[in-house]
C-alpha cells in the first residue's frame, strides 16, 4: 500500500493502474472523453491532466501511482486548460444538440455544462459529410466525431473485428472503415459496443420507432411484441427504478398504454431453444460430427463466425435464436387463426442492435415470409415510453398476454454469459431439485470472465465445455480450436462483454455497477422463477403437440439453399 496527496488529503491506493483511478477512488469524477477501464490507455484527450507540486501538468490517466506523490487536480491552471479542449472540440462538432438522439446524454453536452462553457469564440469551418445509414443497426454520423479513439480501440481490443480506425493526419484526422466504406460494404458484426463508449452522438443505434407508431395506429394491424430476457433490467434506468430491477411487469403495462395489442416474453421463445438446441447437441455427440456446437443465439457471434472462421460455419447450431423462433410461432399462429381478420405486425425488443440485422437474414425466413417486422432496442423503447408522457417508474406491473405468457426460470438467464449453457445442462440433466440446480451453477458456467470452462458428466460420457463472451476472447478461442491446442463438446459464445445485459441497445451509462446490477437482476428473476427447466413449461409441451407437429424443423431451424 502507498499514500498519495490529492488537493491536500492523503490518499491510499493499492493495486490501482494508474492516477486516475486513485483519484476517482478518492471522490474526484475527473472527467475524460477516450478512457475506459476495459480499454488500453489512449490519452489523448487530455481532459483528466494534474497537476503536481512543482508545477508539472501530466494525464493522470497514463501515470502510474508513486508513494508519496502531491498533485492537485482543479487549479486555475487546469481549469482554463480543460475549458479550452472542450471550446476547441466545439469548435469543429455539430451544434444541434437539440436534435441529436444523445441530447440530454452526451458526455461533450454534459461536461460543457459542468466546466460553464457558455460561448465558443470560433466558427466550425470543418466540411460537413455525409451521415451513413447503411448498417441495419448503427449510423455513423461524422460530423459530431470528437476523435477520442473509443470506437477504434473497443472494436479493436474488446471485439477484435477491427473495422473502425483512424485515417489522414492533423486537421484532416477521421475515424472511419478501411478505403472509406460504409458501413454495410464491411466486415461489421452490428455489435453496437462502439456506440456505448461514443462519448457524442457519432455512433448512434438505428431507428425503427416511427413505422412502429404508425402500425400501432392502424386499425386493421394487430401489433403483437416480444420482450428479451436482458431488457427487464435494464429499462427502468431512465425512469429513476433502482439497477437491476425487474421492470416487466411495467414494462407490459406502458406498452398496453402505447398501444400494442398483444405482449409476450422472448424467453418462451429461449425455452423453445433449450428443447431443441440440447437435442441437436445430443444428436452431435452420438454421431461424433461437427464438434464442438456452437450456440447461434448471437447474431453478432454468427456473422463473426461466417466472415472470420467460414470453415468452422458448420459448427453453428441450426437453431434459430429464440427471438427468431418465437417471431415463427407468432407469425404460423397468425396464419393458422385468423385474429378478425387482421394483419400481425411482430416486433421484437432487444438488448441488442445486431438483432436488427439478424431479421433480414435470408435463411431466418420461412417460405419466403419475414417472421420478426421489426426490433427496437431496450433505448428506443424508453423513448417510445417517453414520447408517450408515460412515467414507468408510475405504474402498477401487469401480465403477459397468454397462450405464450408463461416462460422458465432457464430461460431468463439467455441474458447473461452463460446462462444458454446452463439452461441447456438443466435440461439435459432434467432435475429441477435445489441440489441439482445449484451443481449445474457451480460447474464454472457462471461469472464475468472473457473465458469460462466447465467439463460435466452425461449418461457415461464427461462432455467439454467453453462459455466466452467478447469477440476477440472468441477469436482466440477459435484459433486455439483449429489448432487443436483445445478441444470442447459445447461452445457458447456471445459478442458482448457479460453478455446481453451489456448489448449495444442498452440504456447508457454502463457502468461497473451497472453491469453487476444487472446480472444479479437476472439471476434473481430466475431464482424466483417457479419453472426451473424448459422442458417443463407446459405451454411449450402443448405447442409442440399441437402448432409446431410436424413443422418442429421448418419454425425452428435455419434452411439452406439445399433444403
Amino acid at each position: 500500500m502507498g499514500y498519495m496527496t490529492i488537493n491536500n488529503r492523503k490518499v491510499a491506493f493499492t493495486d490501482e493502474k494508474n492516477v486516475l483511478s486513485v483519484i476517482r477512488k478518492s471522490g474526484i469524477d475527473l472527467p475524460t472523453f477516450c478512457y475506459h477501464s476495459e480499454l488500453s490507455t489512449y490519452g489523448a484527450c487530455r481532459m483528466c491532466v494534474v497537476e503536481d507540486e512543482r508545477g508539472k501538468v501530466f494525464a493522470s490517466c497514463s501515470e502510474v501511482p508513486r508513494d508519496g506523490m502531491v498533485i492537485y487536480t482543479n487549479t486555475p491552471r487546469l481549469q482554463h486548460h480543460r475549458k479550452m479542449i472542450i471550446e476547441l472540440l466545439l469548435a469543429s462538432h455539430c451544434r444541434d444538440c437539440t436534435t441529436c438522439h444523445t441530447n440530454g446524454t452526451c458526455t461533450l453536452q454534459k461536461l460543457a455544462n459542468q466546466l460553464g462553457v457558455s460561448f465558443v469564440r470560433f466558427e466550425n469551418n470543418k466540411p460537413q459529410v455525409p451521415i451513413d445509414e447503411s448498417s441495419d443497426c448503427i449510423v455513423i454520423d461524422s460530423n459530431k466525431c470528437i476523435l477520442c479513439g473509443d470506437c477504434v480501440r473497443t472494436c479493436d481490443e474488446v471485439q477484435g473485428v477491427g473495422i473502425l480506425d483512424f485515417a489522414f493526419r492533423g486537421s484532416n484526422m477521421k475515424v472511419m472503415p478501411a478505403f472509406n466504406r460504409i458501413m454495410a460494404d464491411t466486415d461489421c458484426v452490428g455489435c453496437g459496443q462502439c456506440r456505448t463508449v461514443c462519448p457524442t452522438g457519432a455512433i448512434t443505434i438505428k431507428q425503427n420507432i416511427s413505422p412502429i407508431w404508425q402500425h400501432i395506429s392502424e386499425k386493421d394491424t394487430r401489433v403483437v411484441v416480444q420482450i428479451a430476457p436482458a431488457v427487464r433490467v435494464a429499462v427502468g434506468d431512465k425512469f429513476g427504478v433502482p439497477k437491476g430491477e425487474n421492470s416487466l411487469g411495467k414494462l407490459a403495462a406502458a406498452l398496453r398504454m402505447m398501444g400494442f395489442d398483444e405482449i409476450y416474453d422472448t424467453n418462451f421463445g429461449a425455452d423453445l431453444t433449450v428443447m431443441e438446441e440440447s437435442a441437436e447437441l445430443v444428436e452431435r455427440l452420438e454421431k461424433g460430427e461437427n464438434l464442438p456446437l456452437f450456440t447461434s443465439c448471437c447474431p453478432g457471434w454468427v456473422k463473426f463466425c461466417e466472415t472470420r472462421y467460414p470453415e468452422l460455419k458448420k459448427h453453428i447450431s441450426t437453431c434459430r435464436s429464440p427471438q427468431q423462433m418465437f417471431g415463427a410461432v407468432l407469425k404460423e399462429d397468425a396464419r393458422v387463426n385468423p385474429h378478425d381478420g387482421k394483419k400481425t405486425v411482430v416486433v421484437s425488443i432487444m438488448p441488442c442492435t445486431a438483432k436488427k440485422a439478424e431479421i433480414h437474414r435470408p435463411e431466418h425466413f420461412t417460405d419466403g415470409e419475414q417472421h420478426v417486422d421489426y426490433v427496437l432496442t431496450t433505448t428506443e423503447v424508453t423513448r417510445m415510453i417517453q414520447e408517450a408522457g408515460i412515467d414507468l417508474s408510475t405504474l402498477e406491473p401487469e401480465a403477459l398476454d397468454m397462450p405464450f405468457g408463461i416462460a422458465s426460470g432457464a430461460a431468463a438467464i439467455f441474458g447473461v454469459t452463460g446462462g444458454v449453457t446452463e439452461a441447456v445442462l438443466r435440461r439435459l440433466v432434467n432435475d429441477d431439485s435445489q441440489q441439482a440446480l445449484q451443481e449445474i451453477s457451480f460447474t464454472g458456467v457462471r461469472g464475468t470472465d472473457g473465458l469460462k470452462e466447465a467439463v460435466v458428466t452425461l449418461g457415461d460420457r464427461e462432455v467439454k465445455i467453453a462459455v466466452v463472451n467478447g469477440l476477440a476472447n472468441a477469436g482466440k478461442l477459435m484459433d486455439q480450436i483449429q489448432s487443436g491446442e483445445v478441444y470442447y463438446d459445447f461452445v457458447e459464445v456471445m459478442a458482448c462483454r457479460r453478455g446481453c445485459i451489456a448489448g449495444g441497445g442498452q440504456p447508457l451509462p454502463i457502468g461497473p455497477r451497472t453491469k453487476k446490477a444487472r446480472v444479479e437482476g437476472i439471476y434473481r428473476v430466475d431464482s424466483m422463477a417457479q419453472i426451473k427447466l424448459s422442458n417443463e413449461n407446459p405451454i411449450v409441451t402443448t405447442l409442440y403437440d399441437g402448432l409446431l407437429k410436424g413443422k418442429e424443423h421448418k419454425l425452428l431451424h435455419n434452411h439452406t439453399d439445399a433444403e
